[in-house]
């Protein structure tokens, strides 16, 4: 079903394309051989290539080409084998040399696609018009001092990957996907760690809208440097909405930058919007064509890890996961090794209802990661095994969980220590209950009346009798047959 705005003059449909930034994962910037570690201090990593230094040549990082042809690979993307570095021209206190390197008319990396997953289960193919690598610039600071601003150039020179989306997206929820999906792919390739709150993967969101039926792309406006995935969506729902607010009132909408006031939930006017022209792009004097050959793109495209949509249809293929659960899964590639790892040899869908109940409950309740988990896959394993083979019941297993999580000791020495094994002993199961039937039996001649609902009652009192240990299989049978006969 189609996203719509309702305005005045009627529904108005929504067209969005996204740029993002993301970081290449590298020791050394793009153009020079400085670290790229984040959080050091101020202009400690800096070389005179990044400082803007005359006569300071670029020299190309080849792994930064390596990162930026998986990423394509990786966008089912057309890999160009000759690209141009050009200088995008532009004056900021930031920018030392007055032109950053980018690419302009010849990418390293052409047209591909990536499918998004939508909240109904339906799946959506989104365009990539293209994938350049540029060089970022450094970072203006202006709350450090009431009249000055200082320049920290250590991102300056740090290598960026811009993957430009088609206008493909109609949707606040889309674009979330998109992103979402976007960052999943780039962490699976280990291209970019996808971390938003650090500034390495960060989303510039294109913006206009059309009545409904129309085909016009109408004047757009940039928002620019969004750093979560839902401010750029409560970001291009409040544009959407300005944009509806001005055609309808006689306006028009301006071609220009803006910036989203996460505070107040409003973008505001940045800068008039510039054109490629205002940059006098021309190819970098200092840098030869960037020319790669087919055998080094086809070396990393045999290095490709199982990406997310193909392990999203093994996992529902191979362990019979419906949709919804095989995309949770995968969404990280961490998430998905432990689940196999739990699951291996297992019941699937039972390893994947403790994975994504208990186990993700426990991961967002502290300062877990998956290099260092609440509890292992191994011994979440050994728990489920534990219920199959009788030795916990379901509501047992979730008390030895959280004793797995506070103490890491194996699910068989926590049963052990706790005295937390199920009571499947007939006749000590038959005792608890007579005991129970003796003391009620007000309660036992109304379920003998024909007051069934009485009977779960019953098997509260017994579990309760027996701190949860009875077997609830065989307290139900016992129970119905002591009541009914």
């Amino acid at each position: 079903m189609a996203y719509l705005i309702q305005g005045e003059t009627g529904d108005w449909e929504i067209v969005i394309g996204l740029e993002v930034h993301a970081q290449v994962i590298s020791n050394a910037k793009l153009f020079s051989g400085a670290a790229t570690t984040f959080g050091a201090e101020p202009n400690d990593q800096v070389s005179f290539v990044d400082a803007g230094f005359p006569g300071m040549l670029p020299v190309i990082n080849e792994t930064c080409v390596e990162q930026a042809v998986r990423t394509g690979l990786g966008l089912k993307a057309a890999i160009n084998l000759k690209s141009v570095f050009a200088r995008k021209n532009y004056f900021y206190a930031d920018l030392p040399q007055g032109y950053q390197i980018s690419q302009y008319e010849l990418p390293v990396v052409g047209e591909g696609e990536l499918l998004i997953d939508l909240a109904d289960g339906s799946s959506r193919a989104i365009g990539i018009e293209r994938l350049h690598l540029e060089q970022d610039a450094g970072k203006s600071i202006h709350d450090m001092h009431a009249t000055k601003s200082f320049i920290d150039l250590n991102r300056s020179g740090v290598a960026l990957m811009e993957i430009v989306s088609k206008p493909d997206m109609r949707s606040p929820e889309e674009a979330g996907a998109y992103l979402t999906k976007l960052r999943s792919i780039l962490r699976y390739l280990g291209t970019c760690d996808g971390n938003m709150q650090e500034g390495s993967m960060r989303c510039d969101a294109n913006v206009s809208v059309r009545p409904k039926g129309s085909t016009e792309l109408r004047t757009r406006c940039e928002i620019k440097n969004v750093n979560s995935i839902r401010f750029v969506q409560q970001a291009i729902e409040y544009e959407a909405r300005r944009h509806i607010e001005v055609y309808e009132s006689g306006g028009t909408i301006n071609q220009e930058t803006r910036l989203f006031d996460s505070g107040r939930g409003e973008t505001r006017s940045m800068r008039s919007k510039e054109h490629a022209h205002d940059y006098r792009y021309f190819p970098d004097p200092d840098l030869l064509p960037l020319v790669v050959s087919q055998d080094f793109v086809d070396a990393i495209k045999a290095t490709l890890p199982e990406l997310p949509d193909d392990k999203k249809a093994r996992f529902m293929a191979e362990y019979g996961l419906n949709a919804y659960d095989a995309g949770v899964m995968v969404a990280e590639r961490a998430s998905a090794d432990f689940f196999e790892a739990v699951a291996k040899g297992r019941d699937a869908k039972k390893a994947a209802n403790w994975v994504m109940g208990d186990f993700f409950a426990a991961m967002n309740s502290g300062d877990y990661s998956w290099e260092k988990p609440p509890v292992s896959a191994a011994n979440l394993g050994r728990m489920i095994d534990l219920i199959e083979d009788g030795t916990l019941s379901g509501r047992l297993a979730k008390d030895v969980f959280q004793f797995m999580v506070a103490e890491g000791k194996d699910p068989a020495v926590i049963v052990a220590e706790k005295g937390l094994k199920q009571v499947t002993d007939t006749g000590a199961i038959e005792k608890a209950i007579d005991e129970v039937i003796a003391a009620n039996p007000d309660k036992v001649a109304e379920v003998q009346a024909g007051k069934d609902k009485l009977i779960g009652w019953f098997v509260g009192q017994v579990m309760k009798s027996t701190q949860g240990k009875a077997n609830p299989g065989m307290l139900n049978e016992l129970i119905v047959k002591k009541l009914k006969g």
